[in-house]
C-alpha cells in the first residue's frame, strides 16, 4: 500500500474535523426536510377533515341528542362530573379496586377496569352490582355484541373490500375528501374500510402508512398509477400496503352513496288518500293541565292518541285514565316503564307501544309520531295530515349532521352502559360491529306503519336482532336505533332527514351535566321556549316543521298562549277566558302510589294547621288530612303554594302560603346597586336559571343553593364574590366563590354541606373585597315526619341532629363571624333546639314558619261550614287563585262535531 505524501496527510488532518461536521449538518438538513414535508402533508390532510365537517345543522332543526357539540369531550367520571386535565394526568396509573366484601356473589371474571369497578362499588343493590358484573364479563369475553352485521340496503353493485387500485393523491385536491384520520398503531385496509363503512362512505383509502381517508365519489381512472407506488407498510397489518407518499390504495366499502329523500309538498293532480296518525304521547311529571292543553290542540276524531305514562307517575296516570271513557280514540297503555333520561328503557318502551299499536285491530293507521308533554304543534293537525299524505311510507328522522366518528364519541356509542336502579352505569369501552353504518340524532320521529312493523317485530331479522343487542347497552338508544335501522335496512330509500320539529337549543345554558344523578355521562338538553324566542316559531311558517319543543308552563306560559292564538289566526281570545294567565301544577296528592313522601311538606302542612287554628280562635276549622299541594303561578310569576286539607265536616279548605324574603344589603357598598335578588332554595335548574323549589322549603336532607340575580347593564367590570355559609351554631360551614359580570349575572353558588344539615336559622353573607355586601337568612326546617309517618324520638335524634363543619378555615373571614361569646350562646341554643321532641319540636317548627312563611289566603270548597267560619272564607270556585277555580284553557270541553276537534277560543 502506498502511503500519501506528507503534504496530503497534513491537509487531511487539517480538514478532517470540518468534513465530519459538514456530513452531520447535511444529514440533519435531510432529516428536517423529510419531517417538514411529512408534517406539512399531515397538516394539510387534517385541514381536509375540518373543511369538510366543521359545520352546524340549521339552527331551527338542531337535534335533541347528545351529538357533536352537545356533550363535553370528557365523559363524566365516577363520582365527579368533569375533572381537570391535571387530575386526569394524576390518575393515569391509578388502580381501581373492587370492594369484594360488599358483594354476596363471586364475579365470573376478573374486573379491574376503572368504569366497571366504579359502577359496581357505587351501585346500592346486590342485584344491580351482579348485573353490572355479569355484563362486564360478557363484554370482556367478547360475547356481548355481534362481531359483524349485514345490512339489506341495496349496494348497487359495490362489494365490501374490493380494491380499486393505487391512485395519485394531491395536496390541494383529495380524491377522498369526506373524512380523514390518523392511526399509527392499527391502520390497515380492513381498519379503514370498517371506519368508512361505519361512517356511511362508499370508498375507503389508506395512504402514507397511517392515514385513512373516506369519500363518496369513485376515483377517476386518470389518477390511477402503478401498484408499486403504494408501498408503505400498514402498522395494523404488516402483510398489506397502505399507500405511499401522495399515493393512496382505494377500496369499496360495500355500501352505496346515501342520499336522503326530499319530502313532497305538492300533489300531482291526483286525489291523495288521507292518512291516519297515531300520536304516541310519552309522558312524565305532574303537569296534567299542560297535557290536556296539548291534547286539545292535537285532537281530531280521525286520528289516534296512545299514551304512555311513566310507571312512577301515578298522579298523571290517574288523572288521564278517564279520557278513555269520553274519547274513543284515546287509550293509555297498561304496560308501563320507568324511563330515565338516556336510558335503554326508552327504546324498550317505544318498541313495546308500537307493537301494541300494531295489534289493535280497531285502529287502522299509517304513521306513528311520538311527542312528550313538552311539545306543542306549530301548524294545525290538518296541515300535518296533508303533508304526511303526500309522503306515505316515508320515515322522518333527524340526523346529527356531523362527522360520524365524532358523533360516536360524543354520543358515547363506543361505551357500554348498563341500566339498573333507574341509572345508566358506564362500564367500559366497546367496539361496534363491522358491516353497519351508524347514524343517530333526535329521538323525536315520525315512522310509517311498514317500518314500525319491521323494527318492533318480537321475532326480528338478523339485522334488528343484532342492533337490539347493541342498543340494549347504549346511552340514549332511541336517538340512534331507528336511524341506524333505517340506514341499513331495505327501508333506506324512505329516509327523510327531518323530524318535523324545531328545538330551542341554547347550548351555553343547556350543557351543564344536569343529568349526572341518573347517568354516568355529561349530557345536554334544549331550553324552554319563552316570549323572546317567538321569532324562531315564526320562522317555521314556510318550512316543513310541525312541532316545537320545549314548553313548560311553570317556566313560561305566555309563549304557549301566544302560540295557541297564532294557530287559530287570532290576536287575542275571541271570548273571555277565565284564569287565562293562571297556572297550577300539582306537587302532591294523597292518593299517589309509589311516591316517596316529602317529609318537609308534611311538616310544614302540620304547622299551617296549627298556625290557622291559633290565628282564628273563634273559627276552628278543624283541619286534618292533607289532600293536595299545588304551585300557583300568575303571569309567569310564582305566587303561592296551595295546601288543601279536609275539615271536620269533610269539606275541603285550601290555604295559600308564600315564603318571606330575608335579604339585607350594606347600602354603603357601590356593588349593592347591582343586586336584584338573593334567595336560598334548592332544585336549581341551571338550564332555565331558576329554582324549581318555589316555596324555598328546606329540610336537613335538602341541597341548598344561593340563587342570585345581578343587574350589570351599567357596569364595565365583574366582581369576584365570596358567599359564607354560617350555621345556626354560628360556625362557618363553607365559603363559596362566584364571579358576576354581564354574561353571568344570573346563577347560583352551591356549598358542600354534609347531610343531615343542622336545622335552624342559617345565614349566607356575601363578601366583596373583604367587605360585607349583603346577607340572606333562611331556615332549615326540622322534621316532624320521617318516611311519611310522625317521627319517633330515636329517628329525630338522628335526622334533626345535624352535622358539624367538615372544613377548618383557620381564622379566615373571622371579622364576618359571630364573636366567641356569641358562638357559645348560639351553640347552646342550637343544641337545645335539636334535642326537642313532641310539642317542643312542633313549637320550634311553628316559630320558623311564622318568621319565614306567611299564609296569604284561604277558601272552602263549599259553604257547608259554621256561620263564624263561613263569613271569613270565600268559596274556592269563585276565586282566581284556588286550584278549584275554573281553568277552561286546560280543560277538555265540548267536541265540535263538524270538525272533530275541540273548540278553544
Amino acid at each position: 500500500m502506498v502511503k500519501g505524501s506528507p503534504k496530503n496527510n497534513k491537509w487531511m488532518r487539517r480538514y478532517r474535523s470540518f468534513f465530519v461536521i459538514g456530513i452531520v449538518i447535511l444529514c440533519c438538513q435531510v432529516y428536517l426536510a423529510l419531517k417538514f414535508f411529512s408534517l406539512n402533508k399531515n397538516v394539510e390532510s387534517q385541514e381536509v377533515k375540518w373543511e369538510q365537517w366543521n359545520f352546524e345543522n340549521d339552527v331551527d332543526q338542531e337535534v335533541e341528542s347528545n351529538s357533536a357539540g352537545k356533550i363535553k369531550p370528557e365523559a363524566a367520571d365516577d363520582e365527579e362530573a368533569v375533572v381537570s386535565s391535571k387530575n386526569k394526568k394524576s390518575r393515569v396509573n391509578q388502580t381501581y379496586t373492587l370492594r369484594y366484601d360488599e358483594l354476596n356473589f363471586t364475579p365470573a371474571c376478573k374486573i379491574s377496569t376503572k368504569d366497571a369497578v366504579s359502577a359496581i362499588n357505587r351501585a346500592k343493590t346486590q342485584y344491580c352490582k351482579q348485573l353490572i358484573s355479569n355484563i362486564t364479563c360478557l363484554s370482556n369475553d367478547g360475547n356481548l355484541y355481534p362481531k359483524e352485521l349485514k345490512g339489506t340496503c341495496p349496494s348497487k353493485g359495490l362489494s365490501t373490500g374490493k380494491q380499486l387500485g393505487c391512485f395519485k393523491d394531491e395536496k390541494n385536491y383529495r380524491l377522498l375528501s369526506g373524512y380523514f384520520g390518523i392511526n399509527k398503531k392499527s391502520n390497515s385496509p380492513h381498519y379503514c374500510i370498517k371506519l368508512c363503512l361505519q361512517s356511511g362512505f362508499p370508498y375507503a383509502g389508506v395512504e402514507y402508512s397511517n392515514e385513512c381517508f373516506c369519500g363518496t365519489e369513485v376515483p377517476p381512472l386518470s389518477s390511477k398509477i402503478p401498484d408499486s407506488s403504494c408501498n408503505s407498510k400498514c402498522p395494523g397489518d404488516p402483510h398489506s400496503t397502505c399507500g405511499g407518499y401522495y399515493a393512496i390504495n382505494i377500496f369499496q366499502t360495500g355500501i352505496s352513496k346515501f342520499v336522503a329523500q326530499i319530502a313532497s309538498t305538492e300533489g300531482n293532480n291526483v286525489t291523495v288518500k288521507p292518512v291516519k296518525i297515531v300520536f304516541l304521547l310519552t309522558l312524565n311529571g305532574r303537569a296534567v293541565r299542560q297535557v290536556k292543553r296539548l291534547l286539545k290542540l292535537l285532537y281530531n276524531k280521525n286520528h289516534y292518541y296512545y299514551i304512555h305514562v311513566d310507571v312512577r307517575q301515578d298522579y298523571l296516570y290517574r288523572e288521564l285514565l278517564p279520557l278513555e271513557k269520553s274519547l274513543p280514540n284515546v287509550r293509555l297503555t297498561r304496560k308501563r316503564f320507568a324511563t330515565i333520561w338516556g336510558g335503554a328503557s326508552l327504546l324498550e318502551m317505544l318498541r313495546s307501544c308500537m307493537w301494541e299499536l300494531l295489534n289493535r285491530e280497531d285502529w287502522t293507521w299509517d304513521f306513528v309520531l311520538n311527542l312528550s308533554e313538552s311539545d306543542l304543534p306549530v301548524k294545525t293537525v290538518s296541515q300535518l295530515t296533508d303533508f304526511l299524505a303526500l309522503n306515505r311510507d316515508r320515515n322522518f328522522v333527524k340526523s346529527h349532521g356531523r362527522e360520524v366518528q365524532r358523533f360516536i364519541q360524543k354520543q358515547g356509542l363506543d361505551k357500554t352502559f348498563v341500566e339498573c336502579e333507574t341509572r345508566m352505569w358506564r362500564i367500559g369501552d366497546r367496539v361496534l360491529p363491522f358491516g353497519i353504518q351508524v347514524d343517530g340524532g333526535s329521538d323525536w320521529i315520525a315512522l310509517s306503519r311498514k317500518f314500525v312493523e319491521y323494527v318492533s317485530d318480537p321475532q326480528p331479522d338478523d339485522l334488528i336482532s343484532g342492533l337490539l343487542k347493541i342498543f340494549k347497552h347504549t346511552l340514549l338508544p332511541a336517538e340512534s336505533f331507528f336511524h341506524t335501522a333505517l340506514r341499513n335496512s331495505k327501508f333506506c330509500d324512505t329516509y327523510v332527514d327531518n323530524n318535523l320539529h324545531v328545538t330551542n337549543w341554547k347550548r351555553k345554558l343547556g350543557c351543564k351535566c344536569q343529568y349526572k344523578h341518573v347517568v354516568d355521562w355529561c349530557g345536554c338538553s334544549p331550553n324552554d321556549f319563552r316570549l323572546d324566542d317567538w321569532p324562531r316559531i315564526l320562522n317555521t311558517f314556510t318550512r316543513q316543521l310541525y312541532f316545537a319543543r320545549k314548553f313548560e308552563p311553570i317556566i313560561n306560559q305566555a309563549i304557549i298562549l301566544k302560540l295557541e292564538l297564532w294557530l287559530h289566526d287570532l290576536e287575542e281570545p275571541s271570548k273571555e277566558v277565565r284564569n287565562l294567565h293562571g297556572y297550577w301544577q300539582s306537587l302532591y296528592h294523597h292518593n299517589d302510589l309509589g311516591v316517596v313522601a316529602d317529609d318537609a311538606l308534611f311538616t310544614l302542612s302540620n304547622s299551617i294547621k296549627r298556625h290557622l287554628a291559633a290565628r282564628n280562635a273563634t273559627c276552628d276549622l278543624g283541619l286534618s288530612k292533607l289532600l293536595e299541594v299545588h304551585s300557583y303561578h300568575y303571569n309567569d310569576s310564582y305566587k303561592y303554594t296551595l295546601f288543601k286539607f279536609t275539615d271536620r265536616n269533610k269539606n275541603s279548605i285550601e290555604v295559600a302560603v308564600a315564603p318571606v324574603g330575608k335579604m339585607s344589603l350594606n347600602k354603603s357598598s357601590n356593588v349593592v346597586s347591582h343586586i336584584d335578588t338573593l334567595t336560598v332554595s334548592s332544585e336549581y335548574d341551571q338550564k332555565e336559571q331558576v329554582s324549581r323549589n318555589f316555596l324555598r322549603l328546606l329540610s336537613p336532607y335538602s341541597e341548598p343553593v344561593l340563587v342570585y340575580s345581578f343587574n350589570m347593564q351599567h357596569s364595565t367590570k365583574g366582581y369576584n364574590i365570596t358567599s359564607l355559609w354560617i350555621g345556626p351554631s354560628g360556625q362557618l360551614y363553607d365559603a363559596v366563590e362566584f364571579f358576576v359580570d354581564e354574561s353571568t349575572q344570573v346563577g347560583h353558588a352551591r356549598p358542600v354541606l354534609k347531610q343531615p344539615i343542622l336545622p335552624g336559622v342559617w345565614k349566607v353573607k356575601l363578601i366583596y373585597k373583604n367587605n360585607l355586601l349583603a346577607m340572606v337568612r333562611f331556615p332549615i326546617i326540622p322534621l316532624e315526619f320521617y318516611l311519611g309517618l310522625p317521627i319517633k324520638d330515636h329517628q329525630a335524634a338522628v335526622v334533626n341532629l345535624g352535622t358539624k363543619p367538615s372544613k377548618d378555615f383557620k381564622g379566615s373571614y373571622q371579622k364576618f363571624l359571630p364573636t366567641e361569646t356569641e358562638r357559645r350562646q348560639l351553640g347552646q341554643l342550637s343544641n337545645d333546639n335539636v334535642s326537642k321532641r313532641g310539642d317542643a319540636l312542633a313549637k320550634w317548627v311553628d316559630s320558623l314558619f311564622s318568621e319565614f312563611f306567611r299564609t296569604e289566603k284561604a277558601c272552602a270548597k263549599s259553604r257547608d261550614l259554621t256561620d263564624a267560619c263561613s263569613a271569613k272564607l270565600d268559596v274556592c270556585v269563585g276565586t282566581d287563585w284556588s286550584s278549584l277555580s275554573p281553568d277552561p284553557k286546560s280543560a277538555l270541553g265540548v267536541l265540535n262535531q263538524s270538525t272533530g276537534a275541540f273548540d278553544i277560543w
